[in-house]
């Protein structure tokens, strides 16, 4: 996301010929578009995605129960 972010700013430097960016050649101001898109192509296929969803996920299973416990007054200890 940081890439994508990063490549709007160069576009728009590039487009509005705003600074030292005005002088750069185009295939520099999108590199960091090309960049953003292997990453999301890697991510995807090496699961990268899936588990830090799952792990989101979890995290929020184990709040609702401690929320759970917390509210009838029990404890549960943690391994």
């Amino acid at each position: 996301m940081y890439l994508l972010g990063f490549g709007i700013v160069l576009l728009l430097l590039k487009f509005l010929e705003i600074g030292p960016v005005a002088a750069w050649s185009w295939l520099v101001v999108l590199a960091p578009f090309a960049l953003a898109a292997v990453w999301w192509a890697w991510a995807d296929a090496s699961g990268y995605t899936r588990r830090k969803a799952m792990a989101r996920e979890e995290q929020r299973r184990q709040a609702r129960i401690d929320r759970s416990h917390a509210a009838i007054g029990t404890k549960r200890k943690r391994p």
